[in-house]
């Protein structure tokens, strides 16, 4: 096995290092990148990975300098910033588009998701991404590349236990995207920030609990530390996926075989970064649990009263908005029916 994997490593290194070799000159692009992440691993394992990726697969005709959040444009509006011109990339999550047009979230992932695996399925295989590249460029103007994904997130940081829905109510929650709406309904009291706004938020008080992400990219920014019970699972984000998007004059100027590579860097970024932060995550929980946090899981009602919640403002926004919600969800929810079949043939690892 590590034979065949060592021989197949230095076959694909040679194979793309002809495909380089053979590419024609182009005209080197050099292109600024906004994004939503202050630092961490949002920014070195999504948005620099992107970039290091497409100045490969480029051969050094795209490069891209990637800036953290704030420094071009708001964290939370992105897209605004490309649509604008003030970048002409940018990284981000599209759920964070909540406030223009709620499809955002049924791309990005959120309480309604199939979990990652099915979610990456319907995105490059099942025809989300197809979905996706029209509606971006028909509601905002902009060129979209699915562009990194990660596993369910950490349901909360909080400094409270949550089991159930009562625990639920009255709870301040840092959130965004749809289950800052669906936990209102069912009684949390919700609050969105942008990342760096999120600890200090956490330590001043301001709220009880937050959501961020998965337990490796959690880990590092020390929420553990202020609020020790981490409550599980992820049910408000089973799946995640990041976009890039660009600017659609500096798309357009892009020969078809730099847009092919960037296209290809963006996939390629997406399956490195959830094969790392898979791993990551795994460590990170033990390590939470040496230091002192405490698992809390909450009851098969809460999930069951999330899951029926979520269906509820599904339908609800299909019903009022139509469109392209009501498309997209139509098409989700097919493909997951499809999905299901899998659990027939598919062995689960218990310990």
């Amino acid at each position: 096995m590590g034979i065949a994997a060592n021989v197949s490593r230095v076959v694909a290194s040679g194979v793309l290092g002809a495909v380089l070799a053979a590419a024609p000159a182009a005209a080197q692009q050099s292109l600024r990148m906004a994004t939503s992440w202050p630092g961490g691993p949002h920014m070195e394992d999504f948005a620099k990975r992107f970039a290091a990726n497409a100045e490969l697969l480029t051969a050094g005709a795209v490069k891209i300098q990637v800036f953290p959040a704030g420094t071009i444009g708001s964290p939370l509006k992105v897209t605004e910033t490309i649509q604008k011109k003030v970048a002409p990339v940018g990284h981000s999550w599209s759920g964070y588009d909540w406030g223009i047009d709620k499809v955002g979230v049924l791309f990005g992932g959120y309480v309604g998701s199939l979990p990652i695996e099915g979610h990456l399925h319907w995105i490059y295989d099942g025809g989300g991404m197809q979905l996706w590249r029209e509606w971006r460029m028909e509601k905002f103007g902009v060129v979209a590349l699915p562009c990194g994904a990660h596993s369910d997130e950490i349901h909360m940081h909080s400094r409270k236990p949550v089991r159930t829905l009562e625990d639920l109510k009255g709870l301040k929650l840092r959130t965004t995207g749809a289950w800052a709406e669906i936990a209102s309904t069912l009684g949390a009291s919700t609050v969105i920030l942008a990342g760096g706004e999120v600890y200090p938020a956490l330590e001043r008080g301001v709220v009880d609990a937050i959501e961020w992400a998965t337990p490796g990219i959690n880990y590092p920014l020390g929420f553990h530390k202020i609020a020790k019970y981490i409550i599980m699972p992820g049910v408000h984000q089973p799946a995640a996926t990041l976009e890039c998007v660009f600017d659609k004059d500096t798309w357009a100027k892009l020969d078809d075989r730099a847009k092919m590579m960037l296209e290809t860097a963006a996939r390629k970024t997406t399956l490195e970064s959830w094969m790392k932060l898979n791993a990551d995550d795994v460590g990170a929980l033990a390590t939470l649990k040496s230091e002192g946090a405490e698992f809390v899981n909450v009851d098969q009602s809460y999930i069951d009263g999330v899951r029926k919640a979520s269906r509820e403002w599904e339908d609800k926004y299909a019903k009022s908005e139509g469109g392209w919600f009501a498309k997209v969800l139509e098409h989700q929810r097919a493909f997951a029916q499809r999905w299901a079949f899998s659990t027939q043939y598919r062995s689960e690892l218990k310990q």
